[in-house]
């Protein structure tokens, strides 16, 4: 099969699986709990290497008590870090919570930057957080955003050949319509906890197997 070929072949499979994923979870959104998007800034960086579940049930309290970009930057950090805890790695999450809070004061007015440069200057804050915060705070796709279902399930799709997120993330935006990069990555990270599961991808009762070279070529 030709380069040309194949490329048109995984653009077409791109697409019908995006189709088939807002099919199949047509009320997949962002599931962490949050009532503004520096709330959501926050709850995005507790999330790494912690589920969105342990971190909703953090939330709560750590918001009741610090509900804005100005209490969290004035907080005690060891009050912060007994809040975030069960979070794990809570020391350096709450410097970087404490930090970036402290610049949005400083630099933004206290409201988090809607420019994806100024998002990636807030300490802690890689393209995955930025994109989270710009599409479900502000509602502006600029990114897909690229966790560890979104990069195991482009892989297996072979949509990707990449191991980086940044370059896994460029490939995608190449094969997917910008309306639906976020669109994507919320409906696949479902399909990765509900189906395609990293130790034994239920492959016998995937919609998406027809479409997964990793299925139909062994």
């Amino acid at each position: 099969m030709g380069i040309k070929h194949k490329e048109k072949n995984k653009n077409w499979r791109a697409l019908v699986i995006l189709d088939l994923l807002k099919q199949l979870y047509p009320d997949a959104t962002c599931s962490l709990a949050y009532d503004s998007p520096v709330q959501l800034l926050v709850a995005t960086i507790l999330s790494a290497q912690c589920t969105d579940k342990r971190v909703n049930k953090v939330t709560p309290n750590l918001f009741l008590k610090f509900p804005d970009a100005l209490s969290l930057a004035q907080a005690d950090r060891e009050e912060l870090e007994t809040l975030i805890r069960s979070t794990g790695f809570y020391r350096n999450k709450a410097k970087n919570i404490q930090f970036s809070c402290q610049k949005i004061v400083k630099e933004f007015d206290g409201k988090v930057p809607q420019e994806m440069e100024k998002l990636l200057s807030l300490p802690g804050v890689a393209r995955k957080t930025a994109n989270v915060v710009l599409s479900h705070g502000f509602g502006l796709n600029l990114g897909v955003t690229v966790d560890t279902h979104v990069k195991r399930l482009s892989r297996r799709f072979k949509l990707t050949k990449e191991t980086n997120p940044v370059k896994i993330e460029r490939d995608l935006m190449k094969l997917l319509p910008q309306p639906d990069w976020e669109n994507f990555s919320i409906r696949i990270i479902y399909h990765g906890r509900a189906t395609c599961h990293a130790r034994k991808p239920n492959c016998l009762d995937c919609e998406l197997a027809y479409l997964c070279p990793s299925v139909v070529d062994g």
